[in-house]
This record gives C-alpha cells, structure tokens and sequence, in this order.
C-alpha cells in the first residue's frame, strides 16, 4: 500500500472501503459467506476438493469463523500505518542507505522506530475493541453453539435486557471498565521503553 505503483488510489480505496460499511451490514453478508449449504467458502473448499465447514453451526469452528471475519476491517488500521510510513523523513533512508544498511537494516533501525506511535496508538485501540466485540456474535451466532461466541458484551447485553439482571449488568459493565482502563494504564507506562517520538530527546 505504500509502494509507488499504477492505480494505488484504487487498490487503497478498495482495502479500506470494508471498514466504513455497518457492522451489522457486515456481519450479513459473512453470514451467507459461511453458510453451510450454498456459501461462497464452502464452494470454495469444494472446488478445491476440500470437505464443506459448518462454520457458525458448529463449536470448534464459530470462533475461528468470526476470528476470520475480523480481517474484513482491516482497512482502517492499514490506512493509519500508510499515513505513518508515509510521514518517515526519505533523508533517513537516504543516510542509512549511505552507510551501507541493508533493507532489513533499514526496517528494524529507520521503519520500525519511527512506526512506535502508530504501533502504540494501534495496540491501545485494539485492546479497546477486542473487549467490545458485539455485533458479529449478536447477528451472526447469538453467542452459539455452545456459547462458543459468547464475548464478555454479549453476555452483559444479555443479563441486562433479556433477563433484567440489572445490578449484575452494571457490575459487569464497571469490571469491563476496569479491566480496559487497567491494560490501557499498563501500556502507557511502557510506552516509554519502546515508543519513539521525532524531536523528543532522552535524559
């Protein structure tokens, strides 16, 4: 994505556009994808002589199955990390070159340094989300088979609307709290042993 090559503008547009269409729109269409009986995966595994999944229907797959779907969102993170490999000074590139550095060289002492702030900015959204996934479980397996989709938010919509459990909803909602604002914390205190800020000069 970040290569100088014809039509780049359409190839971006086309890795990002998945991340602005609705959850619930998404979660849809993987539905059918993951249907057992006329979806496109298992065609897929059929013409590749492959036995057909139950993917959603069965409790050793549904995980994977929504695990695999997350990929679909990838656009927005990717359009981050363009923006910060794109904002690394070329002179960088140019003095290591000069000094004989070789691409690997180049990427762990140049690319990888300058990347922390996006990686960190990254790795504290992510850990937000991963705690608040919903709306693939609620539309595409209600927490099943098994409660093997059953994710923390789900079950806390559950105990709130569906059986009124209200003090043990906000209990729950309060750890989940709790829990984010803890990791987020423990990532900001390390922050400093591996985040690179242009310009900032250690004492």
């Amino acid at each position: 994505m970040n290569q100088k090559v014809f039509g780049i503008t359409v190839f971006r547009t086309i890795f990002y556009l998945p991340s602005v269409v609705s959850g619930v729109a998404v979660s849809l269409l993987w539905v059918w994808i993951f249907n057992p009986d006329y979806g496109l995966a298992n065609a897929l595994m059929r013409s590749a002589g492959l036995q057909p999944v139950s993917w959603l229907n069965d409790s050793r797959t549904a995980l994977f199955s929504l695990i695999l779907m997350s990929l679909w969102g990838v656009g927005g993170g990717m359009m981050i990390y363009l923006a910060g490999l794109q904002g690394v000074p070329s002179n960088l590139y140019e003095s290591a070159s000069l000094d004989g550095a070789t691409t690997l060289q180049k990427f762990k002492h140049v690319t990888l340094p300058m990347l922390t702030p996006v990686i960190f900015y990254n790795l504290v959204m992510g850990i937000i989300g991963s705690f608040q996934v919903f709306t693939q479980a609620f539309v595409m397996t209600s927490g099943g088979p098994a409660n093997s989709t059953l994710f923390y938010v789900l079950y806390l919509f559950r105990q709130e609307f569906a059986y009124y459990h209200m003090g043990y909803a906000s209990a729950m909602a309060w750890i989940l709290f709790g829990i984010i604002l803890l990791l987020t914390l423990l990532v900001f205190r390390t922050s400093a042993l591996w985040v690179y800020y242009e310009g900032e000069r250690k004492t």
